[in-house]
This record gives C-alpha cells, sequence and structure tokens, in this order.
C-alpha cells in the first residue's frame, strides 16, 4: 500500500493542451482521436472510463482544416427535429461557411467520445478558435505536436550529414 494514499489531487488536475491546426499535418479524422483521448484522459495512468479525468484542450486556427479526398464537397451533416419533412443537409463547405471549422472539429470529436453521460461535459472543455489568437494562452501548459518537416530518406543526404558532423583533424 502506498503510504501517499489519498493523495491523488495532482493524479486528476486538468492541464491545458494547445493544438495549432495549421501548423499540424494530419487530417481531420486523425486530429479528432488525437483530441479525444486527451479529453478522455486515457493519456493518463489511473484512467478510469467511469471518471471524469480528462484535460482541456484549445484548437486555434480552426479554418484551416485539411481534409483527404473530395469531403468538403461530399460530407453531408444532417439534422432532424423529429417533424414530418423538417430534415436538413448541410455539406462541409456550407457548415464552414456557417459556423466555422470550430463546428466541423467539434462534430468529428464528439463523434469519437464514447456516448455517455460525461460526453457533453467533455466536449465542453474543447475551446475552438478560428484564428491564432485565443484568451487561453496564460492557462495553456503543453503544446501537443509540434511538426518537424519530414523530408524524404536518402542515404546521400546521411552520408553528406555524417561528414558534416564528423570531426576534422588538422596537422600542425
Amino acid at each position: 500500500m502506498s503510504s501517499l494514499l489519498g493523495q491523488t489531487r495532482l493524479a486528476y488536475t486538468r492541464t491545458w493542451h494547445h493544438v495549432s491546426i495549421p501548423d499540424d499535418p494530419r487530417t481531420l479524422g486523425r486530429l479528432a482521436s488525437a483530441i479525444a483521448v486527451v479529453l478522455m484522459g486515457k493519456h493518463k495512468p489511473n484512467y478510469d472510463p467511469s471518471q471524469d479525468m480528462g484535460d482541456y484542450v484549445v484548437a486555434s486556427g480552426c479554418s484551416d482544416i485539411f481534409v483527404s479526398g473530395k469531403k468538403m464537397t461530399d460530407k453531408k451533416y444532417y439534422s432532424h427535429t423529429t417533424r414530418p419533412g423538417s430534415l436538413k443537409v448541410l455539406t462541409m463547405e456550407k457548415l464552414m461557411e456557417k459556423k466555422g471549422g470550430g463546428e466541423i472539429l467539434r462534430r468529428a470529436v464528439s463523434g469519437m467520445l464514447p456516448k455517455n453521460r460525461l460526453r457533453d461535459k467533455r466536449l465542453a472543455r474543447l475551446k475552438t478558435f478560428e484564428g491564432s489568437d485565443h484568451p487561453h494562452v496564460n492557462n495553456i501548459v503543453k503544446f501537443n505536436y509540434t511538426p518537424k518537416k519530414l523530408q524524404p530518406y536518402t542515404p546521400v543526404q546521411d552520408a553528406l550529414n555524417s561528414l558534416n558532423s564528423a570531426p576534422t583533424t588538422t596537422s600542425a
């Protein structure tokens, strides 16, 4: 038994993560699943599905969401008011114009979260902003995914890097 029994406040504290969408090369679905994991708290060692122990996520630059293929014109979002003939259909393009990229990201993350009582509370911790400015700058502790420019591997480039990093000896 641990001598620190009952002192688990630190494990349940919520940290703030920041995702800059224009700098992130991932597509909408991959980004949404990574955000959902943080909102649920699955990245913590004491994860429990029945407890709400997830963190806050601030997503900035939502107007630059990247989707593959023709999803921007072909993907449809449906809403219905349960009245006959009230089915409304919006394409991703129209939803982007009407409500912005934050709503698209919010709906994608909502689909990745478990469908239970904690879903709305977890989704409320997702803060989306169209531009790069947001009011939560002072709260952010962690920056998720700092991208590195990936370059294709070439043996010639590897050989040049090893030559440049090799120590040079000069004779006097």
